[in-house]
């Protein structure tokens, strides 16, 4: 199986690499940092019957896409390149929320323009989406974050059922708290804070059984279904207690 991976060089994408890095599967491992993706290329390559690596900037669009062309048709891409600018109160300013849609929205749009028609062709392809738990809640503190995921949702949801005739799976993941780079530079307590290692796993099984949704934590997904559910003042007077 031919998978393309963005976001490889850490975190999840890192670890979805690892997972499949089997016998029989040849991967494309895209990220901007080429140092650490020949360090994972170097790791996996006893073990698969392929790895190469994409150096590019999921943000520059134009590259991005000539990248694409010369993978060509792949048998699963993961959406995972992602980035956060932190939590703040204070208003984001204009260029880095503009850099945050382009690495966690406009860039999978990017890849998928050119991917879509070779999946339509061949009646197959599998495409994964690294959602998070975030884009279920407004909260004030990351604005840009959570409504990047919230459209990324939507995306993905559209995607679906365009394509629900054309042999192409869909699968939307909802992570919550995964330790990674990103959480590392988190300043406050992480409710429900899962190991790169548990994540992974977790995600590894619900793209391997094709779930078309998957939140996790269930316990934490819960509690933010509960709250969506309540009135919109009750709602209101919960989360302006926390800030």
């Amino acid at each position: 199986m031919k998978i393309l991976i963005t976001g490889a060089s850490s975190g999840i994408g890192k670890g979805l690499a690892r997972a499949y890095a089997i016998k029989d599967n040849e991967l494309f491992l895209l990220a901007r940092r080429e140092t650490n993706l020949r360090k994972l290329q170097q790791e996996l390559s006893p073990h698969v019957k392929s790895v190469e690596i994409v150096v590019s900037d999921v943000s520059e669009f134009e590259n991005l896409q000539e990248k694409i062309k010369k993978i060509g048709s792949v048998d699963m891409v993961i959406l995972n390149a992602g980035i956060s600018i932190g939590h703040s109160l204070e208003i984001t300013p204009f260029d880095d929320f503009k850099k945050l849609y382009d690495v966690n929205l406009f860039a999978n749009h990017a890849i998928l323009e050119i991917l879509l028609p070779l999946f339509k062709a061949k009646q197959s392809g599998k495409i994964v989406f690294i959602s998070s738990l975030s884009s279920l809640i407004a909260m004030p503190s990351s604005k840009a974050y959570s409504s990047s995921k919230r459209a990324l949702n939507s995306y993905a949801e559209s995607i679906r059922y365009k394509y629900k005739n054309s042999g192409i799976k869909v699968v939307n993941i909802l992570p919550g708290f995964i330790q990674s780079e990103m959480t590392d530079k988190n300043e406050f307590n992480m409710p429900f804070l899962l190991s790169n290692k548990d994540g992974v796993k977790r995600i590894y099984n619900a793209i391997e059984k094709e779930k078309r949704f998957y939140a996790f934590p269930l316990r934490f997904y819960l509690i933010i279904k509960f709250l969506n559910i309540l009135p919109q003042f009750l709602r209101d007077k919960i989360v302006n207690s926390v800030y």
